[in-house]
């Protein structure tokens, strides 16, 4: 059994992006998002539900904008453009689960110009199903 006090884990979380544990069909990764800081605009193969912990932001799906805050969930089916976008004076930080796993198992990532350059690598690749 893997247990989390999940807020307080990801509020702990200095880095970008953090993968917290890998399954056969889903993942859990902890984000911090820095003032003026974004996600990046992208599309996933895979579903992704979003959890913010603390800060503001805005969620940018397909086309629609909705503001998010400490206890915001949104769903990003397969498929859809995205983009998260840290609009607050402080670090917009959450928890995200994919079904099945985007990223590396256990990866890593201080920044999102690592996580790009990793990615872009070919050196974040969920692991084989």
């Amino acid at each position: 059994m893997e247990h989390y006090t999940i807020a307080t884990v990801a509020e702990q979380n200095p880095d970008f992006r953090r993968v917290l544990w890998t399954g056969k069909h889903t993942q859990l990764v902890v984000m911090t998002i820095p003032p003026g800081g974004e996600i990046g605009e992208e599309v996933h193969e895979v579903d992704q539900i979003l959890t913010f912990v603390s800060g503001t932001g805005e969620a940018r799906v397909s086309g629609q904008t909705r503001q998010v805050a400490q206890g915001d969930l949104v769903v990003v089916p397969a498929g859809r453009k995205h983009n998260f976008v840290n609009s607050g004076p402080n670090p917009l930080i959450l928890y995200t689960v994919y079904g099945p796993p985007e990223h590396a198992d256990q990866a890593v990532h201080r920044t999102k110009e690592e996580a790009d350059r990793l990615e872009e690598a070919g050196k974040d690749e969920p692991p084989s199903q």
